[in-house]
């Protein structure tokens, strides 16, 4: 088997060990979904994990590229059997998925992982309007949930964010902050 074969192998096989631990954590939790930020894999896929009873979705960046970022989302399997349709990978940033709900209404959830304080701040612009983006393509009529980590501290100054922030606020806000503020008003 040459080097770069071998190292796919390892890879899979790393990844495989991973998110069978995540699969086992959440089963022990009875966590139903959870949005992964950091994921690491490449491209995009799913996983099932048949010993825990999850399957995971991600989208990353290329095999041929650095991966840092990656998102995803990890569900019990009698969830993912019930999906009209795939998650959808739109970057190694954002991934999202569309539930059915009762009376033909629907979820649509979006795992993000926001670039880091010491990015440009044209991939934090990107970031957002990407964001955006997919937001308004989302059907008028879902609901609408987004979860990941936003690097971000908001800090605590409610009256300045008025139905943005809460009173619980500790720290003072940074920039990725103020980005996620201004996104959320």
């Amino acid at each position: 088997m040459g080097k770069g074969r071998r190292r796919q192998v390892e890879d899979v096989t790393r990844s495989q060990r991973r998110s069978a631990l995540i699969a086992q954590e959440l089963s022990r939790l009875n966590i139903d979904i959870a949005a992964l930020s950091e994921v690491r894999f490449a491209d995009e896929g799913n996983l099932r994990e048949h010993g825990a009873g999850y399957t995971l979705y991600w989208s990353g960046k290329s095999s041929t590229e650095r991966r840092l970022s990656g998102v995803g989302f990890m569900m019990k399997n009698s969830i993912a059997t019930k999906l009209e349709t795939l998650p959808r990978a739109h970057s190694d940033r954002i991934i999202s998925m569309r539930l059915p709900l009762e009376k033909k209404q629907h979820l649509t959830i979006f795992s993000v992982y926001a670039p880091t304080l010491m990015a440009e701040p044209a991939d934090k612009d990107s970031f957002y309007t990407d964001l955006r983006h997919h937001l308004n393509n989302t059907p008028v009529t879902d609901k609408i949930l987004i979860l990941g980590d936003f690097n971000a501290r908001v800090g605590r100054d409610f009256e300045a964010w008025k139905g943005v922030l809460g009173r619980h606020g500790i720290g003072n806000c940074n920039d990725n902050g103020r980005l996620l503020l201004e996104f959320c008003t």
